[in-house]
């Protein structure tokens, strides 16, 4: 199996490792697979210790206002009364203005948060340096963690709109985003070794030669830098609209 150190310009990102006579179409997708899924669960773990501090997000025509602007709307959070944390919430808010500050009590809040440990573990770039290898499986099984910590701590489940929610139904926006920035489609992925471009049509052993044991450094990035005009939404798992 040759083993690719992959990175993205010089920053390192992960381990994958592939048969020489793997064709270069299928080797491009899956690394930028395993790529978009670990962006995809460092967002949620970014907005699950949101959850976990200010509780569910709050509709969007009450993001940013203040109570008395909710009051004067005569706005109503009806999911916020329908999603309501194992053993009740405790108040924090959120002075973002972005979630209902009815936070998860200390037991539910540390079950958020030793699984988002967990799963950043997972597809940490330390992997790297411990000699791990990360698949598409590992990077699932971090997501399965996450949702499943989701569930027990939201047991109603979270509202339509909540960011976290919207990235395990991959129904997720990144239209103008950094982190819609980050990511890379399918399509448009290159793979470069030694300042040469790994060409789809053709296997990875055309490059890298016949042995087996063979390390290289595979820089990933994108063909297109214009910036998408419509919803971007990346599903990295695509036989797999829920993450079942």
């Amino acid at each position: 199996m040759v083993l690719l150190h992959v990175k993205r310009g010089d920053e390192s990102q992960f381990l994958l490792q592939a048969p020489g006579s793997t064709e270069l179409e299928e080797l491009t997708v899956q690394v930028t697979r395993v790529y978009n899924a670990r962006l995809k669960v460092q967002r949620v773990c970014s907005e699950m210790e949101e959850l976990a501090e200010h509780g569910i997000f709050l509709p969007p025509n009450m993001q940013g206002l203040t109570d008395d602007q909710i009051e004067e709307l005569k706005l109503r959070d009806e999911w916020g009364e329908k999603c309501v944390p194992s053993g009740g919430s405790v108040f924090k808010k959120d002075d973002i203005g972005r979630r209902n500050g009815q936070a998860p009590n200390e037991k539910m809040k540390e079950v958020l948060k030793k699984t988002i440990e967990e799963a950043r573990a997972i597809i940490s770039k330390k992997q790297v340096e411990a000699g791990v290898c990360v698949t598409m499986e590992m990077v699932k099984d971090a997501l399965d963690q996450l949702r499943g910590a989701v569930m027990i701590v939201y047991p109603m489940g979270l509202p339509p709109y909540d960011p976290i929610r919207m990235e395990f139904e991959n129904k997720e926006d990144l239209s103008g985003t950094q982190a819609g920035l980050n990511v890379i489609e399918e399509s448009e992925a290159q793979l470069w070794w030694a300042a040469k471009e790994l060409r789809r049509t053709k296997k990875l052993s055309d490059y890298v030669g016949k042995n087996e044991k063979t390390k290289i450094i595979a820089k990933i990035q994108q063909v297109s830098t214009f910036f998408h005009t419509t919803p971007l939404s990346v599903n990295c798992f695509p036989t797999n609209k829920k993450l079942e």
